[in-house]
C-alpha cells in the first residue's frame, strides 16, 4: 500500500506550482480587491492543458487521470482560490456533462473549446428555492414543435457570464422529469443577471440567471429525458473530490504562511513559533492537513479506478472542507492584527474558504450522505 503520488503526479505538480506563483500570484491581491475576472489566465491554463487534462485526446484533451487534475486544482487552489475554482468548474461542470452525455454532435460542436480553455461551460442546478433539495426545480421545460421553450430561474451558477461563456446546462422538469438541456450563451430569453457581491471569491465569476420563453432546439436536449436529476448528481461527486482538493490548497497555503511567519514574528525576545501556544495549533493544521490529503487522494484514485465514489467523496469534501475553514481561522489567529489586513493573504484565504463547506453539498448533506452509507434511515 503507497500513499505517494507516481514521479510524473510531482513533476506535474511542480509545473502547475510553477506557473500559479508566476501567473497568479503576482496579481492575485489586485484580482480580488477590483473583482477582476482574468480571461487572459484562464486561456493560459488551456494552453497549459489544465481544461483538458481529464478528457480523451481525440478531443484535445490529455488523456489523464482524476488525480492529475486534483492537483492541479490544488495547486492553483493554493495561490488564488477564485482562479481554482474557475478551473474546477470548467472542467467538473462545464465541459463534463458535455462529455458524459452528450450526443456525437454535441461533443463535436462544445467539447473542443471547452477542452482547450477557450470557452467555459456553466452548470445551472441550484434555484433560488432549491438548493440542497435540488430535486424541488421549479424551471419548466415544454415541447412546442421541434424546439424547447424554457422558463424559470438559476442561483449561483459559477462561469455564467464570463466573456468566454458558451453555454449553461441547466436542469428542468418536463412530463419525462427532471431533464437536462444546454444553452447558448446568446439564446434570447436567457439573462444572466447582475453579479453577486460575494463575501470571497471575488475573481471568480457567479451570476443568477432568468430563464424566460428561452428557446432551444430540440437537439440541444442532454442525456435521456427524464434521467437530469440522476445524471447531474453523479456530476456532483466528481464535484465533491475536486473541491476537496480545491479545499487542501487552501489549508496548505494557510499552513505554510503560517509556520514561515511564526518563524520570523519576534515577541517577547523570541519567535513566536516557540510558544507552545502557536507551535502546538500549526501541528494540529498539519495534521489535518495530512488527512485532508489522504481523503482527497484515495477519493480520486478510487474515481480513476471506476470504484463507486459516493461515500469518498462525500467524507473528503465534509472533512476536508472544515479542515480549510479551521485553518484559514488559524492562520488569522497566528497573523494577529495583521491577519486581519486585506493586504495579509490569509485574510483572503479566510473570506474565500466559508463557500467551500456550502458549495457543491452543504456539510449538512455530506454528513447525509455518509450516514446512508451506514445503513441509517435518516431522511
Amino acid at each position: 500500500m503507497s500513499f505517494e503520488l507516481s514521479d510524473d503526479h510531482e513533476a506535474f505538480r511542480s509545473v502547475v506550482r510553477d506557473f500559479a506563483e508566476r501567473e497568479l500570484a503576482p496579481h492575485v491581491a489586485r484580482w480580488d480587491e477590483e473583482h477582476h475576472f482574468p480571461v487572459e489566465v484562464v486561456h493560459a491554463m488551456g494552453e497549459l492543458g489544465l481544461f483538458g487534462l481529464v478528457f480523451p485526446e481525440e478531443w484535445g484533451g490529455g488523456g489523464g487521470d482524476f488525480a492529475s487534475l486534483c492537483i492541479a486544482i490544488e495547486e492553483i487552489g493554493r495561490v488564488d482560490q477564485s482562479m481554482g475554482i474557475t478551473l474546477s468548474a470548467g472542467v467538473g461542470l462545464g465541459a463534463n456533462p458535455i462529455y458524459r452525455f452528450g450526443t456525437e454532435e454535441q461533443k463535436q460542436r462544445w467539447l473542443p473549446d471547452l477542452v482547450a480553455g477557450r470557452t467555459l461551460g456553466a452548470f445551472g442546478l441550484t434555484e433560488p428555492g432549491a438548493g440542497s433539495d435540488a430535486g424541488a426545480t421549479t424551471t419548466r421545460a415544454e415541447l412546442h414543435g421541434d424546439q424547447w421553450v424554457i422558463n424559470g430561474s438559476k442561483a449561483f451558477i459559477t462561469n455564467s457570464g464570463t466573456s468566454i461563456t458558451s453555454i449553461v446546462t441547466v436542469t428542468a422538469r418536463t412530463d419525462a422529469g427532471i431533464t437536462n438541456f444546454v444553452i447558448e450563451s446568446d439564446t434570447p430569453g436567457m439573462t444572466i443577471e447582475p453579479p453577486y457581491r460575494k463575501l470571497g471569491w471575488h475573481a471568480s465569476d457567479t451570476h443568477g440567471i432568468a430563464l424566460d420563453d428561452c428557446r432551444v432546439p430540440a437537439s440541444h436536449l442532454l442525456g435521456e429525458p427524464g434521467k437530469g436529476f440522476r445524471n447531474f448528481l453523479s456530476i456532483l461527486d466528481d464535484g465533491r473530490i475536486a473541491i476537496s482538493a480545491l479545499a487542501l490548497g487552501c489549508a496548505r497555503a494557510c499552513l505554510e504562511m503560517s509556520v514561515e511567519y511564526a518563524g520570523e514574528r519576534i515577541a517577547f525576545d523570541r519567535p513566536i513559533g516557540a510558544n507552545q501556544a502557536v507551535a502546538f495549533s500549526l501541528a494540529d493544521l498539519a495534521v489535518a492537513v495530512e488527512n485532508a490529503h489522504n481523503l482527497t487522494y484515495k477519493a480520486a484514485w478510487l474515481k480513476d479506478q471506476g470504484r463507486d465514489i459516493g461515500r469518498a467523496a462525500a467524507i473528503a469534501k465534509l472533512y476536508t472542507t472544515e479542515a480549510a475553514v479551521t485553518a484559514t481561522r488559524v492562520a488569522t489567529q497566528v497573523f494577529g492584527g495583521a491577519g486581519f489586513i486585506e493586504e495579509t493573504p490569509v485574510a483572503r484565504f479566510y473570506r474565500d474558504a466559508k463557500i467551500l463547506e456550502i458549495g457543491e453539498g452543504t456539510s449538512e448533506i455530506q454528513r447525509l450522505v455518509i450516514a446512508r452509507s451506514l445503513g441509517l434511515p435518516v431522511v
